[in-house]
């Protein structure tokens, strides 16, 4: 049996985000993991499943599930029936809780299947022009000022000695902040790309040294926002 990783749209219908294949398997299922159950029915809905989602299995998984919760979640692979992993936005398993379903599933051995599907980290590396050779995810920074300040040096730092970008997010009330903290603490020919609302009517992908950003600064407000850093 098979777990299904199922992309959720960043913003927009599923038909705009997943290829034909991708949502005709999602619609064949019947059991689901999923981060946020109000979202997976809206998403599921607007897939066009063709039995009524109250019929769909839903089970949770999500920043608060136990890790020796995750192995029951398995329970229909186990019984034959093929599972998909939904995440709220992107690509289950980046960034994601899924990751720990994944994990769990090869351990049992069974197979993992990817879908086609939006991820906001790979779109923002595609468009920002920094290098694409070699890059990290540093998932969130921390939230205190001090130590968020020392992150952002040893990334600018890592950065330059590895040749490498620095991809980190931010819970979206705290972007201003991030941007101010990083326009305070990197070097001036050090390179910061922000890709606000990816896929969106809105979007906008803003890619420049960090001296260009302090003459003309901006503010993204509570917009999902993906941050690029790149020093080598």
């Amino acid at each position: 049996m098979t777990l299904y990783a199922i992309p959720a749209p960043l913003g927009g219908t599923p038909e705009a985000a997943l290829p034909r294949p991708a949502l005709e398997i999602v619609r064949g299922l019947a059991d689901f993991v999923v981060e946020n159950p109000k979202s997976a029915r809206a998403f599921l809905s607007a897939v066009g499943m063709p039995r009524p989602i109250r019929e769909l299995s839903l089970a949770t998984l999500d920043e608060h599930t136990a890790s020796a919760q995750v192995p029951a979640l398995l329970q229909p692979l186990r019984e034959g029936r093929p599972l998909g992993v939904l995440s709220e936005a992107g690509c289950p398993a980046i960034a994601d809780p899924g990751a720990a379903l994944v994990e769990a599933a090869h351990r049992e051995g069974f197979q993992v299947r990817p879908l086609v599907g939006p991820s906001s980290i790979v779109l923002a590396l595609m468009a920002s022009g920094l290098q694409g050779q070699r890059f990290a995810f540093c998932g969130y920074l921390p939230r205190d000022a001090g130590e968020r300040e020392a992150r952002i040096r040893a990334l600018e730092k890592r950065s330059r000695d590895e040749d490498e970008t620095q991809i980190f997010i931010e819970t979206p009330y705290r972007n201003d902040a991030l941007l101010g903290a990083l326009l305070s603490v990197c070097k001036g020919s050090t390179r910061l790309c922000v890709a606000v609302d990816l896929t969106l009517p809105t979007e906008t992908v803003t890619s420049r040294q960090v001296s260009q950003w302090r003459a003309s600064p901006c503010a993204f407000g509570r917009r999902p926002s993906v941050f690029l850093l790149y020093s080598g």
